[in-house]
């Protein structure tokens, strides 16, 4: 019958050149008509992304005939896409270069964030990631990541030297307060070249240690950082701050800011002899001794900021009533504790015929003393009953400077007023604040399993690396959402990971093939990219 369709022949995509625009892009179906091949246009396909006329083609070729419909999770891309881009934004990628070790480094720096495992099991989990497709990373192994630590340890002066002045060309300016501070890592084993027993601020006794030494700037950025052996003593550590400033970063004038441990008359001795000035802290006896010397007054602590000059350096003092209400609220928790404590020994003694009253009151002088109690605090045996005298006068002198601090500083007045050489001695919080997250927080650096001393170097140098990048990972997501001190529910880098975990790719068999597509974000996926300045990739597919 004329004008009747036989049958469809085919359906396909045509490109149709244009003298003055790009090609049109037509879906086209062709059929026969009395026996004559015809064709029309069903759509106009030309603002189609590349990606989907490129699946299209293949759906119309047939390459997903036979596709199951039923798809299984693949490879976590999220996690890793979204940290690569945090380190491009920060220039680490392009100091580490585009060699396999360097894109090796960089894994164990994003792993670090993500994973925070050993050598070993950072290779299990980089199965579960994209590892290939974002880091042009193929099959890799334990061996293969301690080259790279290996590598970061003959290279870490020259990525500090390279990203120390991307940091002067953001703030415009070299730092002229940088903040110093140091810590502890502990050890499981006993032999690790640099692990020797120290000062443990980890509270972990009878394991070796290694000290860290992290400098910052004045906004807590990390510079640098060095490892020293586990019984170098803080204030020996500055010395090597020292020259690393001036060698290392050419810096010529700077501030120092270290805390009362670290800067002792050694160290500030050095810092005086190389013209630099400094801001640290005295401690309760040297403050004690101002006091009687009549350097110092009592009626100078007080909420507004003091000041005395001696010996050519500025003494800053201040009483913090929060800090001081604090302090008098943990002292009269322990004399409660310390009364209770008392309560019940003298009440087991009366019970009990074999109970010895003298090991007894042993136990609660060593308590007393143990919290700082003993000053003013006296035990004493009456009839085998424990006895506790407080000296009021001693308990007030102990008081007198309760939340009161006092700042020592050769910086000049006319360059920096006693308000902000108070507030840049608070900065130093900043470094604690950065340790809590390389050790504990987030990037758990400790306990370490090394026994060589440069690798133990170079993995404490990725925790700092790391640092950097969780640094910008954690001001784009306050920026975006707030904190956790305005609000609970804030989103965290934890909870930002774990909803970066869910962009995977999607398997699917087609005719005994592996495809995988990549899905894309939902709404609160979109809003986080958003916040962190990074682009999805279109819908793409690959084979398997």
């Amino acid at each position: 019958m004329k004008g009747v369709v036989s049958y469809c022949f085919r359906m396909y995509i045509a490109t149709v050149p244009s003298r003055k625009s790009p090609p049109a892009l037509l879906l086209r179906e062709s059929y026969r008509d009395e026996g004559k091949v015809k064709t029309r246009t069903i759509a106009n396909l030309t603002h189609w992304a590349p990606e989907r006329i490129a699946a299209l083609r293949k759906a119309l070729k047939g390459d997903f005939d036979g596709m199951d419909g039923e798809a299984v999770s693949g490879e976590i891309f999220g996690v890793l896409f979204a940290l690569k881009q945090l380190a491009d934004q920060v220039g680490m990628t392009r100091v580490l270069g585009p060699s396999e070790t360097g894109r090796l480094a960089l894994f164990l720096i994003l792993a670090r964030i993500a994973h925070a495992g050993s050598r070993l099991s950072a290779v299990r989990w980089a199965e579960q990631h994209a590892v290939s497709d974002i880091l042009d990373l193929d099959e890799f192994d334990e061996n293969d990541l301690y080259a790279a630590l290996d590598w970061l340890a003959v290279e870490q002066t020259r990525i500090e030297q390279q990203l120390y002045q991307r940091y002067v060309k953001d703030t415009g300016t070299p730092p002229a307060i940088v903040l110093y501070d140091v810590t502890s890592s502990y050890f499981e084993g006993e032999q690790n070249e640099l692990a020797k027993y120290g000062y443990n601020r980890d509270g972990k006794k009878g394991k070796r240690q290694i000290v860290i030494g992290l400098l910052s700037g004045a906004d807590g950025e990390p510079l640098a950082v060095r490892v020293f052996e586990g019984n170098t003593a803080d204030p020996s550590t500055v010395s090597t701050q020292i020259d690393l400033l001036k060698q290392q970063f050419g810096v010529t004038e700077v501030v120092f800011i270290g805390d009362r441990g670290m800067l002792k008359a050694k160290a500030k001795a050095t810092l005086g002899a190389e013209g630099w000035r400094y801001i640290s802290a005295l401690t309760k006896p040297q403050i004690r001794a101002l006091l009687t010397k009549n350097v110092l007054q009592p009626d100078l602590f007080d909420e507004d900021i003091g000041e005395v000059v001696q010996d050519g350096k500025r003494l800053i003092t201040r009483r913090n009533p929060s800090m001081q209400r604090r302090v008098r609220a943990r002292r009269a928790d322990k004399l409660q504790q310390l009364d209770a404590l008392i309560a019940e020994r003298n009440a087991f003694v009366s019970q009990s015929t074999r109970a010895d009253p003298a090991a007894g009151l042993r136990q609660l002088e060593q308590w007393v003393k143990r919290y700082k109690l003993h000053r003013f605090v006296t035990l004493s045996l009456e009839q085998d009953q424990i006895r506790c005298n407080i000296d009021q006068d001693r308990l007030d002198e102990a008081a007198l400077l309760d939340g009161c601090y006092v700042l020592e500083t050769t910086a000049p007045a006319a360059t920096m007023a006693r308000q902000t050489v108070d507030e840049r001695y608070r900065d130093l919080q900043q470094v604690e604040r950065n340790f809590r997250t390389m050790k504990t927080d987030f990037l758990e650096v400790r306990p370490i399993f090394l026994r060589n001393g440069e690798r133990t170097k170079a993995h404490v140098f990725v925790a700092m690396l790391a640092l950097k990048i969780i640094r910008r990972f954690q001001s784009l997501l306050h920026q975006a959402f707030g904190t956790t001190d305005d609000d609970p529910l804030a989103m965290t880098p934890d909870d930002a990971l774990h909803a970066l975990a869910r962009l995977t790719y999607l398997i699917y068999d087609v005719k005994g093939s592996r495809y995988a597509r990549l899905i894309q974000p939902d709404d609160e996926q979109r809003t986080l990219l958003n916040a962190l300045g990074l682009r999805f990739p279109r819908q793409t597919a690959k084979a398997l």
